[in-house]
């Protein structure tokens, strides 16, 4: 059984994670809207990100690409990371890191579960970043309950 000294160590610890996991979410929207912005569609291993990245879906009413969406999303949720890193018992900051992965996440699983149904095609770097939201809410989850107890 961990000792209370490795427990806090893990806590603390866990906003440098979410830290690191939001750089791969950003690299991957970058990468999506540095190409969303060259008007050029990339190309990847399992063929479906052409026909997902250049589907009328992929600009919600032509308005702003789902990439920059994205970006925005990583951003905040870096953001919010390093705040957690500062003070890793803020009541109000694990409680949004908390509701943000969840929402990033509920979004993630309807838009994968669009690109299979909808769009007949999935995509590698919409599947990375949903496996990233995922990854994000665990510990988004994990941290917000080793907290529970000293956060009252």
């Amino acid at each position: 059984m961990p000792s209370e000294a490795q427990n806090i160590k893990r806590v603390l610890l866990t906003p440098f994670w979410i830290i690191a996991v939001t750089f791969i979410g950003l690299g991957d929207t970058l990468y999506l809207s540095y190409y969303h912005a060259l008007g050029i569609v990339p190309s990847c291993a399992i063929g479906g990100c052409e026909i997902v990245l250049s589907s009328p879906y992929a600009t919600p009413f032509g308005i702003i690409s789902l990439s920059y969406v994205g970006l925005v999303y990583y951003l905040y949720m870096l953001a919010l990371g390093a705040v957690l890193a500062y003070d890793p018992y803020g009541k109000g900051t694990r409680f949004a890191m908390l509701a943000y992965a969840a929402i990033g996440l509920l979004f993630s699983i309807g838009f994968e579960l669009f690109q299979y149904f909808v769009i007949h095609a999935l995509c590698l770097y919409c599947g990375l970043s949903a496996a990233t939201t995922l990854l994000l809410f665990i510990l988004a989850v994990w941290h917000w309950r080793a907290t529970k107890q000293a956060a009252q």
